[in-house]
């Protein structure tokens, strides 16, 4: 597509409540947003392990209106704590850089392009959008707790407590479990026990969609 068709393109994208939520639920976990203009449009990259291509494929289909070239492979280096090089095969893809993604560079992100809680988050926060995060982020604590973790490291106690009062409105019960790393303190979300079918339900009509990603709910999930 010629470029200045491109941009009067872009110029036309809406995003639909669907789509909305699915940024949302991506930017609470993985997904990552960057400006190359001071903040006057933004593009989402949303990228994950090769064995999670499944899912990604999921995620380029819903926002694909958005999105300019298809999911692609790439294999980054690194070296593991113990000083072990390493490699890993990636996947994921990227959005245009859009003006209406400026809200959430501007909800999600400081000045120093630290990711945050929004303070918004109480209107942002859907179901679609706890599915999202958790596919994300989250892992089922094992078929004797049957319940569900969300890896937070990247937020605060009190963002994570902000989180756990919103979580509230869909009556989600979690406490807050710390986590020590080589001498650092994280802390993660539990969704306790009396919760847990609840919060499962909302992650089932996602998981369904998506085979590889069903065993994120463990033995909870309903049958069809």
């Amino acid at each position: 597509m010629h470029s200045q068709s491109i941009e009067n393109y872009k110029q036309m994208i809406r995003l639909s409540k669907r789509q909305r939520s699915i940024i949302v639920g991506t930017l609470l976990g993985d997904g990552h947003l960057e400006t190359l203009n001071n903040g006057r449009t933004y593009r989402l990259k949303i990228q994950h392990s090769l064995k999670q291509k499944e899912y990604v494929d999921w995620l380029y289909r819903q926002l694909q209106p958005l999105v300019g070239a298809v999911p692609r492979m790439r294999i980054h280096s690194g070296v593991l704590p113990q000083g072990t090089k390493c490699t890993i095969a990636l996947y994921g893809f990227s959005t245009y850089s859009l003006g209406i993604l400026r809200f959430y560079g501007q909800q999600f992100y400081t000045d120093e392009k630290k990711k945050v809680i929004p303070r918004m988050l109480k209107k942002m926060l859907t179901p679609l959008a706890i599915a999202i995060w958790y596919l994300d982020d989250g892992s089922f604590k094992s078929n004797r707790h049957r319940t569900f973790i969300i890896h937070t490291h990247g937020y605060t106690v009190p963002e994570l407590k902000n989180i756990q009062e919103v979580l509230m409105q869909y009556e989600i019960k979690t406490a807050l479990h710390r986590q020590i790393r080589e001498t650092k303190t994280y802390w993660r979300i539990y969704v306790i026990s009396e919760s847990a079918e609840r919060f499962s339900k909302l992650i089932t009509q996602v998981a369904r969609e998506i085979p590889s990603m069903r065993y994120k709910l463990g033995n909870t999930m309903p049958k069809e």
